[in-house]
Protein backbone atom coordinates (compact mmCIF):
# COMPACT_ATOMS: atom_id res chain seq x y z
CA UNK A 1 0.00 0.00 0.00
CA UNK A 2 1.64 3.69 -0.92
CA UNK A 3 2.69 5.47 1.93
CA UNK A 4 0.62 9.10 2.23
CA UNK A 5 2.89 12.07 1.39
CA UNK A 6 0.80 14.00 4.06
CA UNK A 7 1.47 13.67 8.09
CA UNK A 8 -1.87 13.50 10.15
CA UNK A 9 -1.43 16.78 11.15
CA UNK A 10 -1.90 18.02 7.68
CA UNK A 11 -4.78 15.99 6.85
CA UNK A 12 -6.44 16.82 10.15
CA UNK A 13 -5.66 20.40 9.08
CA UNK A 14 -6.92 19.83 5.89
CA UNK A 15 -10.30 18.59 6.59
CA UNK A 16 -10.14 21.42 9.56
CA UNK A 17 -10.08 24.06 6.68
CA UNK A 18 -13.42 22.72 5.02
CA UNK A 19 -15.40 22.08 8.19
CA UNK A 20 -14.76 25.83 8.68
CA UNK A 21 -16.47 26.99 5.13
CA UNK A 22 -13.34 27.13 2.62
CA UNK A 23 -14.50 25.62 -0.58
CA UNK A 24 -13.59 22.80 -0.79
CA UNK A 25 -11.86 23.04 -3.94
CA UNK A 26 -10.11 25.62 -2.64
CA UNK A 27 -8.74 23.83 -0.17
CA UNK A 28 -7.94 20.75 -2.26
CA UNK A 29 -6.07 22.89 -4.53
CA UNK A 30 -4.09 24.58 -1.99
CA UNK A 31 -2.66 20.84 -0.77
CA UNK A 32 -2.73 19.44 -4.16
CA UNK A 33 -4.59 16.87 -3.85
CA UNK A 34 -8.24 15.52 -5.29
CA UNK A 35 -11.71 16.16 -4.02
CA UNK A 36 -11.72 12.06 -3.97
CA UNK A 37 -9.05 11.68 -1.76
CA UNK A 38 -10.34 15.22 0.52
CA UNK A 39 -13.78 13.15 1.18
CA UNK A 40 -12.34 9.57 1.49
CA UNK A 41 -9.83 11.09 4.58
CA UNK A 42 -13.00 13.53 5.86
CA UNK A 43 -15.08 10.15 5.64
CA UNK A 44 -12.49 8.37 7.23
CA UNK A 45 -11.17 10.47 9.65
CA UNK A 46 -13.76 12.81 10.37
CA UNK A 47 -13.47 14.60 13.57
CA UNK A 48 -10.16 13.18 14.86
CA UNK A 49 -7.26 15.00 16.64
CA UNK A 50 -4.15 14.10 14.78
CA UNK A 51 -2.78 11.53 17.90
CA UNK A 52 -6.36 9.73 17.07
CA UNK A 53 -5.66 9.46 13.17
CA UNK A 54 -2.04 7.29 14.13
CA UNK A 55 -3.86 5.09 16.75
CA UNK A 56 -6.35 4.68 14.09
CA UNK A 57 -3.97 3.64 11.30
CA UNK A 58 -1.65 1.89 13.82
CA UNK A 59 -5.08 -0.28 15.03
CA UNK A 60 -5.71 -0.61 11.09
CA UNK A 61 -2.07 -1.95 10.45
CA UNK A 62 -2.58 -4.68 13.30
CA UNK A 63 -5.72 -5.85 12.42
CA UNK A 64 -4.15 -6.36 8.77
CA UNK A 65 -1.42 -8.34 9.84
CA UNK A 66 -3.64 -10.24 12.60
CA UNK A 67 -5.77 -11.42 9.37
CA UNK A 68 -3.00 -12.13 7.51
CA UNK A 69 -1.53 -14.50 10.16
CA UNK A 70 -4.98 -16.23 10.68
CA UNK A 71 -5.67 -17.22 6.84
CA UNK A 72 -2.16 -18.29 6.87
CA UNK A 73 -3.07 -21.16 9.86
CA UNK A 74 -6.49 -21.66 8.37
CA UNK A 75 -5.25 -24.54 6.07
CA UNK A 76 -2.89 -25.79 8.49
CA UNK A 77 -5.64 -26.15 10.69
CA UNK A 78 -7.91 -27.38 8.32
CA UNK A 79 -4.83 -30.57 7.57
CA UNK A 80 -4.77 -31.53 11.09
CA UNK A 81 -8.61 -31.72 11.34
CA UNK A 82 -8.99 -34.15 8.54
CA UNK A 83 -5.43 -35.94 10.02
CA UNK A 84 -7.47 -36.47 13.21
CA UNK A 85 -10.99 -36.99 11.30
CA UNK A 86 -9.33 -40.12 9.71
CA UNK A 87 -7.29 -41.64 12.69
CA UNK A 88 -11.10 -41.71 14.62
Amino acid sequence: MKTSKFTEAQKAFILKQGEEGTPVAQVCRKAGLSQATYFNWKKRYGGLLPDKMRRLKSLEDENARLKKIVADLTPDREMLQDIIRRKL
